[in-house]
């Protein structure tokens, strides 16, 4: 029987391995959010919207066809290894790769040849360049599973990382190499924003092939090692149908579930896209320019507080599933208090400084003035989404823990019919446009937020302290907010007095806000009593803060 001091090592491990995986995601939204920079700068607003509608699109047949093929397969595999059933979870690999060459060529061809009815206008043909990632990512997905199920998360987070890094150097090259291809004549502005959307759409491919080459490296060079468990082993082997009915099993509820969370980014943007055209006989150029100020500058930048939060809420989630698993109710309960605790902690000031700064930051990330104003007023309206979207995450992790799998998908498809009906209202009835979607995103957040809350509160009775989980932490943040905004317009106005570029008076202006309205936050919200050193060593790199708090005398 395995010791406590075990379990103990391996509940450790794992969550290690969670904590490695969790910061290279938010490392791989940080490398998205510069190059979307960069990007922004060469193919426009207009090339920015259909690269962004037609990712929409592509987004959903992927987790379809091969995204969920990771967490399927790592489940599936793990549970053979684990009773040294080495041949099976090896004869379950082959499987998998023949499966996912079947559904994913299927969802290519689906992709390229159902492009003009799955998107609208020019997108379309963005679209169809993003086909082949489709088949490929499939063969990624099954080896990232793979070795995920052997407890390292080492390979998925370093092709997750070497993924996102040629997709940026590929996005910016192949769309300034196909944007010069097309020139700069006004009449040719719209062909110009296409091939710097198909460019980008071609950054995608190749993250996706170098991240594909590295992972199989990674597997042949694991191959002796594998092969001689296989020779070790001498378990009966399962059939092969058997096999691929477990994966169908197994494969179908994570699609069901991924697919209603992901589907509301896909619908609104077809939503806009077609009723604007259609409906509104809006120029197409204009709606493209609309939806990607929203989709590919506003909602990148409220994505990374959202990755911080979902890093925090990954660290912590398998320390609740564990209570939970010993049948322990009120200790999983105290456990989800001080999570959701520490979440708002993270994302209330996050969404704070975001309202408070959306100008400067928006103007740091993406200056082009055409749509500056109109990018920082949908950042403001966004930013709310951080809170609701963080928290989210926190109660999808516990109802799942708890065995209430479905709960979260059936409140996704509630929020979802709900934010539709009032899309569709809002822009035919309107003249809101990108107004409408940051709108129906809060409503559609806010919605799953207190619905997954109420079927929690059900099973779990939590109780959390007002002051310290939402009080302290909220007015500690407004502070924050007003020193920032304040030293934010002080030394724009004494920098403005040396410095010629507009540019760089926003850059140092903003980073010295940024440098006092952090610890200012942490000193309102510690002397107020909102936090404890606990608390914040429970923040991701925690301990390091908690050393910094202390050296400065705060903590």
């Amino acid at each position: 029987m395995e010791s406590i001091t075990e379990k103990e090592n391996s509940r450790k491990g794992l969550l290690v391995q969670a904590g490695i995986l969790a910061i290279a995601g938010v490392i791989s939204r940080i490398i998205g959010l510069l190059y979307g920079s960069p990007l922004a700068a060469i193919i426009g607003d207009e090339g920015n919207g259909y690269y962004a509608a037609a990712y929409a699109i592509y987004t959903i047949v992927l987790l379809i066809s091969s995204y969920s093929i990771p967490s399927a397969m790592s489940k599936i595999i793990s549970s053979k290894l684990a009773v040294k059933e080495y041949r099976n979870a090896q004869k379950i690999f082959r499987c998998a790769l023949i499966y996912v060459a079947v559904v994913g060529g299927a969802g290519s061809l689906f992709l390229f040849f159902g492009a003009n009815i799955l998107a609208a206008g020019r997108s379309a043909t963005v679209l169809r360049f993003f086909a082949p990632t489709i088949f490929l990512f499939g063969f990624l997905g099954v080896l990232r599973g793979y070795f995920q199920a052997h407890r390292t998360m080492v390979p998925t987070s370093i092709s997750q990382l070497i993924e996102q890094v040629f997709n940026a150097i590929v996005s910016i090259s192949g769309a300034l190499i196909l944007t010069r291809m097309v020139g700069d004549a006004v009449e040719d502005k719209a062909k110009r924003a296409v091939y710097g959307a198909i460019g980008s759409a071609l950054g995608t491919g190749s993250g996706v092939v170098v991240a594909l080459i590295f992972m199989a490296l990674v597997y042949r060079y694991n191959r002796p090692k594998i092969h001689k468990r296989l020779e070790k082993d001498t378990h009966e082997e399962m059939e092969t149908s058997k096999i691929f009915r477990l994966i169908f099993m197994i494969v179908t509820p994570f699609i069901l579930s991924t697919f209603v969370y992901n589907l509301s980014t896909s619908l609104n943007s077809t939503l806009f896209s077609r009723i604007l055209l259609h409906v509104k006989n809006m120029d197409e150029s204009y709606i493209a320019f609309e939806y990607g100020i929203f989709a590919r500058k506003a909602m990148v930048i409220t994505n990374l507080p959202i990755a911080l939060a979902s890093a925090a809420a990954s660290a912590m989630i398998p320390e609740v599933s564990t209570t939970l698993a010993k049948g322990n109710k009120d200790e999983a309960s105290a456990t989800v208090s001080r999570v959701t605790r520490v979440i708002l902690m993270i994302s209330i000031p996050c969404a704070v400084g975001l309202f408070a700064l959306a100008k400067p930051v928006m103007m740091i990330l993406f200056p082009q003035r055409a749509s500056l104003d109109e990018a920082s007023y949908l950042l403001m309206f966004l930013a709310i989404t951080v809170v609701f979207y963080s928290l989210s995450t926190v109660t999808n992790a516990v109802l799942q823990g708890i065995g209430r799998v479905n709960a979260p998908v059936i409140n996704a498809v509630i929020a979802l019919v709900l934010q539709s009906v009032l899309l569709v209202i809002l822009l035919v009835y309107t003249n809101l446009q990108g107004f409408a979607l940051c709108f129906v995103t809060i409503i559609y957040s806010l919605t799953m937020c207190l619905l997954n809350n109420m079927v929690m509160k059900q099973h779990l009775h939590i109780v959390n302290d007002f002051k310290k989980t939402y009080l302290f932490p909220t007015i500690s943040s407004v502070v924050m907010g007003g020193v920032a905004f304040g030293i934010y317009k002080l030394f724009a106005l004494i920098f403005g007095q040396f410095v010629g570029s507009e540019y760089f008076v926003n850059l140092f202006s903003t980073m010295v806000a940024v440098g006092v309205a952090v610890p200012v936050y942490f000193v309102v919200l510690i002397k107020s009593g909102g936090a404890s050193e606990d608390d914040i060593k429970r923040f991701p790199k925690g301990t390091s803060i908690v050393g910094i708090l202390k050296k400065i005398k705060i903590l």
